[in-house]
């Protein structure tokens, strides 16, 4: 299996009104230094592909631009429309919605 496909496949696991970030699935697929390789991932998914790219985060619990081509603040939309709570910051309220598997 791919490095792509490994890291989608954690990401399918993300349950709606949680989040993770980038360094967490990098760990999570034995890679803990590889957040900027989720990064691409996330930026190669094909769409369509089933994989909920809108709920991986930065650490801090930022939204990314990229979202925003389809539409203005498109990720928050997204996340918001599952339930994550955000902070008066503009950031993911993390320690409410931040995915901690079993």
């Amino acid at each position: 299996m791919g490095t792509f496909e490994e890291i989608w496949d954690v990401v399918r696991q993300i349950p709606p009104g949680r989040v993770a970030t980038y360094g967490q699935i990098a760990r999570m697929t034995g890679r803990p230094r590889g957040a900027r390789l989720v990064g691409y991932a996330m930026a190669a998914c094909p769409e369509g592909s089933g994989v909920p790219c809108h709920r991986v985060v930065d650490r801090f619990g930022g939204t990314k631009k990229a979202f925003d081509a389809h539409m203005p603040d498109g990720q928050r939309f997204l996340l918001e429309a599952e339930g994550v709570a955000f902070r008066p910051d503009g950031m993911v309220d993390m320690e409410r919605c931040q995915w901690r598997p079993v």
